[in-house]
């Protein structure tokens, strides 16, 4: 058994979900990396497996197609030795023996990361949709209404912003 300190409060959990769509062979799988809080492994584990469990569910995307999303396990579940503050490992990864050739691909620059990739409008081909109909109607009528409001608007005054709909990579809602 891994070491796990006596004043343990979170775990690193990895969350394996995967959507269907309806009509489509392929499917799309994420592993989700969600932090847990417990005392000990055996909570984080029924707070991971819960968590999970309550991702499952099924929705139209925009053509209509029933999307099924399902919640398959976890994939790894892992204490979090420090506090969570700035800074503080959640976790690594080790690689040994590794050529400077490979070690050059390790590292991204900056515009190749994650946060700073800009959004897809289209769906690459051969991705399945499996965004919510719903939630994407939503952001339709706000777009539109923005729109509006910048065209229509009296001079001089700013647009009133939209609020924001929290939605997860996956379109559902949050």
């Amino acid at each position: 058994m891994a070491y796990v300190p006596k004043d343990a409060e979170w775990f690193l959990a990895k969350l394996v979900e995967e959507f269907r769509v309806q009509g489509y062979k392929r499917n799309a799988v994420h592993i989700n990396y969600v932090l847990i809080q417990a005392k000990t492994p055996t909570a984080a584990y029924r707070k991971a497996i819960e968590l999970g469990k309550r991702s499952n569910n099924t929705w139209k995307n925009p053509g209509g197609k029933t999307v099924t999303h399902r919640f398959l396990g976890l994939r790894e579940l892992d204490v979090i030795h420090d506090p969570l503050e700035h800074g503080c490992e959640i976790m690594y990864i080790e690689r040994l023996g590794m050529s400077r050739v490979g070690l050059r691909k390790l590292v991204r620059k900056k515009k190749e990361l994650e946060a700073f990739l800009p959004i897809a409008i289209q769906r690459p081909r051969g991705r399945p949709d499996y965004s919510s109909k719903e939630i994407m109607d939503m952001v339709a009528e706000r777009i539109k209404k923005m729109k509006s409001a910048e065209q229509g608007g009296p001079p001089n005054r700013r647009p009133a912003r939209p609020r924001a709909i929290r939605t997860s990579r996956r379109g559902g809602a949050r």
